[in-house]
């Protein structure tokens, strides 16, 4: 993906998508880097909202969701770990 920004809230923000991730132990790093190399891309069955799938440097497979804010810019709703056949 080609972004130029990524919203994050503040990281004591208990209802923060920050938070949200550390509840499914990840780190802003880990979906950051899933962002930024995806193995592909969709919508998500639940919400359908965008997404993508990848690793991060750990070689964990994640899913990411995510809200497109503008052209350049998404805010991450929600990353957790997801078998690797879809």
């Amino acid at each position: 993906m080609n972004l130029f920004r990524i919203l994050w809230d503040d990281p004591d923000d208990p209802d923060g998508n920050v938070q949200h991730i550390a509840e499914h132990g990840l780190t802003i790093e880990d979906v950051e880097e899933v962002l930024s190399n995806p193995t592909s891309t969709g919508t998500s069955a639940s919400s359908g909202r965008p997404c993508v799938w990848g690793y991060t440097l750990e070689g964990i497979y994640v899913i990411v969701v995510y809200d497109e804010i503008d052209q350049d810019t998404i805010r991450v709703v929600t990353a957790y770990e997801v078998p690797e056949s879809r």
